[in-house]
């Protein structure tokens, strides 16, 4: 077991904060995709999609991040918080799929969300937050781990 930390906490809460207002966001488009409320939302007020495929893609990632992003979100840190190791393993599966989505959103959206949302805005909710989370859950797990020497019993990877 390992007992979580004010580390373990801020991470949650950050995490909670960062992931939940998208969640919301991303039933809309599945429940009312051509509402403009929807559109509002993700892709900016007043606003339309730009053709199908940012409509389709976006519709794929709202999928993705119900099928995988809240199940490990919710495992994670419910894991994280009780003290469980496969709390840090769907925590660190989570950090990896954050960073690789924000890799993606870089190349793909970068010209069309920094312009409408502004510098402030962009670094830190609409792309920072969600890279910023994935990095520190990464490095928070496998640093909890395999740099405490007390933890020797229970690790992600003997």
């Amino acid at each position: 077991m390992i007992k979580p930390t004010l580390i373990t906490w801020i991470i949650a809460i950050f995490g909670a904060i960062t992931f939940l207002p998208l969640m919301a966001a991303q039933l809309l488009i599945l429940f009312k995709p051509d509402d403009q409320k929807t559109k509002d939302l993700l892709i900016g007020k007043g606003e339309d999609w730009r053709d199908k495929t940012h409509f389709k893609s976006a519709l794929a990632f709202a999928w993705a991040d119900w099928l995988i992003i809240f199940p490990l979100l919710v495992t994670g840190t419910t894991g994280v918080l009780l003290g469980h190791v496969w709390g840090y393993i769907a925590w660190l599966a989570l950090g990896v799929v954050s960073i690789y989505f924000n890799i993606v959103f870089w190349i793909m959206e970068k010209e069309y969300t920094f312009p409408s949302a502004g510098w402030l805005a962009y670094y830190t909710y609409f792309w920072g937050f969600f890279l910023y989370w994935g990095i520190a859950a990464v490095l928070y797990s496998l640093v909890l781990n395999y740099g405490l020497p007390y933890n020797q019993q229970e690790r992600l990877f003997p």
